[in-house]
Order: structure tokens, then C-alpha cells, then sequence
């Protein structure tokens, strides 16, 4: 069976664009594919402790792990398989004080501590991973804060073929705060284009990558 495997990391729930944008990858997906099977994680409903990822690293330095240390290394095992086991994965990751999610940052991080996940190992090799991104203002080539964007390159980074392996797609909304902030207004049309265009490619990536596997 095809599994999609759907992330989310937005603390804005209802209001989250990157939940509205996956939202529409996973319909797109679904009708394309009636038979496959989606799988979720929701970060923020059942968020994952820094403390967590200390304990499965020192497990690691250890031969005999206390039991709050396998219980670290159990739950990193558990979110590996959960990866490895999807063929297509789609990623929310919205932009937070220029920077990933703190919740999607340990969750990768606790990636790193499962074995299959070590250095040179290129786990996602054959997978195809969607990230959905968003930031508030614009970060694009001639906007004010252009490479204030810290959080794209390490995702691109991490996820693509230079660590985790997988075939990157990448969709991304900004200028989310223009409908609500005065000093955007003027970039309000623009807004709606941009998350227009961010639907139609989740609509198009999700239906294309269910065709692969159909």
C-alpha cells in the first residue's frame, strides 16, 4: 500500500498556512489515489522534548541505558520507522524567528539519533519529500530581509540528497501577515497571488506524485 506520510509543525492551528497548504496536498493525493493510506504527526498536539533527545544521544555513550534513556531511544526508533515506512512525505514547516520550528527541529534531531539516520547512510533515498513552508514577510531575491530565511536552506539541506537522500520539493508562501498587519496592506494582492499559486502547486505536486505510484 502507498503511504503518505504528513507532518505538522505550525502553533497557529485553524490559521496556519502551512496546515492549509497540506491540507490541500493530502486532498490533491487522496483523490489521486483512493487506495493509498496517509499517515500523521502532529508536533504541537504531541510535541517532542529537548530533554528527550539529550537522553536518546546519551544512550548512544552508554551500554547499559537507564530506562528514561531507552525509553528516548525507543521513541526515536518509532519516529524513523514512521518515515522510512511512507513513500511520499509532506512537511509543514512554518517560519519562526527566522528559523525552523522549535518542535520540528528536535523531531529531526531526534532523527539523527536512530541509526538508520547516521552520517553517509542517505535513509530517504527513492522517497520524495514536500516541504510547505511560509514566513510572515518576504525573503525573496530584492525584498528587505532577503536571506533572513534561516530555516529553507537547512531543511532543503537536511532532507535533500546531501544528507537524508529524498527528492526535495519545495513550496512556499510568504507575506502571510499581510492581511493582517496595517504597514502590508499594500502587499495584500500580492499575498493572495502568492497563496494562490502555493494551493495550485500542492493541488499539482500531490496529484502528480500519487500518479507515480498509482
Amino acid at each position: 500500500m502507498n503511504t503518505l506520510y504528513r507532518i505538522d509543525s505550525s502553533i497557529q492551528g485553524d490559521r496556519s498556512v502551512t496546515r492549509e497548504i497540506t491540507d490541500e496536498f493530502e486532498r490533491a493525493w487522496s483523490a489521486a489515489l483512493p487506495g493509498g493510506r496517509v499517515d500523521r504527526r502532529d508536533l504541537t498536539t504531541t510535541p517532542l522534548s529537548p530533554a528527550t533527545w539529550t537522553d536518546a544521544l546519551a544512550a548512544r555513550e552508554t551500554a547499559e541505558p537507564t530506562p528514561q534513556q531507552q525509553t528516548a531511544v525507543d521513541l526515536a526508533a518509532t519516529l524513523a520507522g514512521e518515515l522510512l515506512a511512507a513513500d511520499v512525505i509532506v512537511i509543514g514547516a512554518p517560519l519562526y524567528n527566522w528559523g525552523p520550528s522549535g518542535h520540528l527541529k528536535c523531531w529531526i534531531d531526534m532523527l539523527w539519533t536512530d541509526p538508520r539516520f547516521a552520517p553517509r547512510t542517505y535513509p530517504l533515498t527513492g522517497k520524495s519529500v514536500v516541504l510547505v513552508v511560509s514566513r510572515g514577510g518576504g525573503a525573496s531575491p530584492g525584498a528587505p530581509q532577503e536571506g533572513w530565511d534561516h530555516s529553507v536552506p537547512f531543511l532543503l539541506h537536511t532532507f535533500g540528497g546531501e544528507v537524508f537522500g529524498a527528492d526535495v520539493t519545495l513550496i512556499e508562501t510568504e507575506l502571510t501577515l499581510a492581511e493582517h498587519s496595517p504597514a502590508m496592506a499594500h502587499l495584500r494582492e500580492k499575498a493572495v497571488q502568492l497563496r494562490t499559486r502555493s494551493h495550485a502547486l500542492a493541488t499539482e505536486t500531490g496529484t502528480a506524485l500519487a500518479g507515480l505510484a498509482a
